[in-house]
């Protein structure tokens, strides 16, 4: 598998798996309901923030990340990201490798940290991938996920130096 820049024409291959994941509304705090171009805005981000892709063997993508500072002026050393994994491709370590590669993207780029601000604590798996990887639970906002099957649930604040 390689991970390589996103360029724009990406979007047409990453567009059918995060609208999947997007509609299910079960991981992301997006609009279910979201066309294609406000998720190109939400996710195709422009330097200094970094939007890639994974790549299979066969050229085919199977999964995608962005990553940014979590936020501005003075406390711009922390960095976040987000993932997505095709659903046809999950259970690779895709989400795994992706994780890793924005970790030593934000050390490269000086960052002290990486924080999740918003991991549905339903998520399991990547709780547990975060978990694996040395991201920590500081904390959990109760109820501010309205979860499809589950109602509301948390939303966990995961953290980790770089």
């Amino acid at each position: 598998m390689l991970i390589r820049e996103a360029t724009p024409d990406d979007w047409n291959a990453v567009w059918p798996f995060f609208h999947e994941i997007v509609a299910a509304g079960d991981t992301f705090s997006y609009a279910p309901d979201l066309d294609s171009e406000t998720g190109r805005e939400l996710w195709m981000l422009s330097p200094p923030s970094r939007t890639v892709v994974a790549v299979d063997d066969s050229g085919t993508v199977v999964g995608s990340a962005k990553m940014y500072s979590n936020q501005g002026g003075n406390g711009a050393h922390i960095a976040s990201a987000s993932y997505m994994v095709d659903p046809a491709h999950a259970g690779r370590g895709i989400g795994r490798a992706l994780c890793e590669h924005s970790l030593d993207w934000a050390k490269a780029e000086g960052f002290l940290a990486m924080q999740f601000n918003a991991v549905v604590e339903t998520n399991t798996s990547a709780v547990r991938l975060y978990e694996d990887l040395g991201f920590e639970v500081l904390g959990t906002v109760p109820d501010g996920f309205r979860h499809p099957v589950h109602g509301y649930v948390g939303l966990h604040i995961m953290y980790r130096r770089v």
